[in-house]
């Protein structure tokens, strides 16, 4: 799938986006983070993908992994609709250094670090992980 709108409106706004995953209840959980687009680590394809600690994301993630991502700039807006992936310090992916792929979800979302290894250490304390959402759906006006 074509992401480079996406792509667009991450670079206006540091990739500043709502993410809404299922609670158990069916019901929408919504929440504000900074996402980007990357190559998945291990097939290449093009992901949308943010980081987290948040319980209740992880927790529904892992459950029901129906995703939905949006991103505005003035009236222009994309979306990026599919099923999530979780590779984290709980949730680890044979072949897959999750320091160096928080770092990279970190910088697809146009974040700068000037010392990583701090950043690294912060990451593992809080146990962050990287959601990458491959998508089946595109939308938007971009």
């Amino acid at each position: 799938m074509d992401l480079d709108a996406v792509r667009r409106i991450v670079a206006e706004d540091s990739g500043l986006c709502t993410v809404a995953v299922v609670r158990a209840d069916g019901r929408p959980h919504t929440s504000l983070v900074n996402a980007g687009v990357l190559d998945h680590p291990v097939t290449g394809a093009p992901v949308a993908a943010y980081v987290t600690y948040g319980p209740v994301k992880l927790r529904a993630s892992r459950a029901r992994p129906a995703t939905s991502l949006l991103w505005r700039a003035g009236w222009r807006w994309a979306a990026v609709e599919g099923d999530a992936e979780i590779i984290g310090p709980d949730d680890p992916r044979d072949g897959v250094d999750v320091p160096r792929l928080l770092r990279e979800v970190f910088t697809a979302c146009g974040g700068t670090h000037d010392d990583w290894d701090a950043y690294d250490r912060t990451m593992a304390e809080q146990r962050r992980a990287a959601v990458l959402v491959a998508p089946v759906r595109v939308l938007g006006n971009a």
